[in-house]
């Protein structure tokens, strides 16, 4: 196995140790918010990195696999269903945010399997980059807010959190189902699918 499918796994075995962290909080209440911030906070940016890495490495050593192609989009959306989980657990991210964007991956999961019989790609498009920006700047706030609350923080900074957090939200799940609907769109314009047999 190469090293960007070795990051690739390192994000995959990642995932639930950072589902754990996320409630050390609540079954410590006495824990130091410090050490709570910054395990939260190196194990995001690890994940996070380790994602950017991959890809850079994979195309710049010419190291792209069929099993990259596969792990890499996968890893991807079992990290950031855990991160929007955590947030959804403890009342940061809105419901029906949530759910549209798990919606969402899934029917990406599957139609990607389906371009995959093709052997044709369809490029990313321009709600898609805004989507992958929006995913992280909500998981930052989100994850901001949640730590601001282990410190016992009030006011008006927190105000501000309550009030942006579900819009941020919400600019996630709309960027992440209108990447889909221009994502099939392009597709049926191209008709890669049209050999497929029904």
């Amino acid at each position: 196995m190469n090293l960007p499918n070795k990051l690739t796994i390192t994000r995959l075995v990642m995932a639930p140790l950072f589902f754990a962290v996320f409630f050390l909080q609540d079954l410590f209440p006495s824990m130091c918010p410090c050490i709570y911030g910054a395990l939260l906070v190196i194990m995001y940016v690890v994940m996070e990195f380790t994602d950017l890495l991959d890809g850079k490495i994979a195309r710049s050593r010419k190291l792209v696999t069929d099993l990259g192609k596969v792990l890499d989009p996968f890893a991807d959306v079992i990290c950031h269903l855990t991160f929007f989980t955590c947030l959804l657990s403890v009342g940061i991210m809105p419901v029906w945010a949530f759910v549209l964007i798990l919606w969402r991956e899934f029917a990406q999961s599957f139609t990607r399997m389906l371009m995959m019989g093709t052997g044709k790609a369809m490029a990313a498009n321009i709600f898609g980059k805004a989507k992958t920006c929006l995913y992280a700047f909500s998981c930052i706030c989100g994850f901001t807010y949640r730590i601001l609350c282990a410190f016992a923080v009030e006011g008006r900074i927190m105000s501000i959190f309550q009030v942006a957090l579900p819009v941020i939200f919400a600019l996630a799940a709309i960027s992440s189902v209108l990447s889909y609907v221009i994502y099939v769109r392009e597709i049926v314009r191209s008709k890669a699918l049209s050999g497929m047999t029904r």
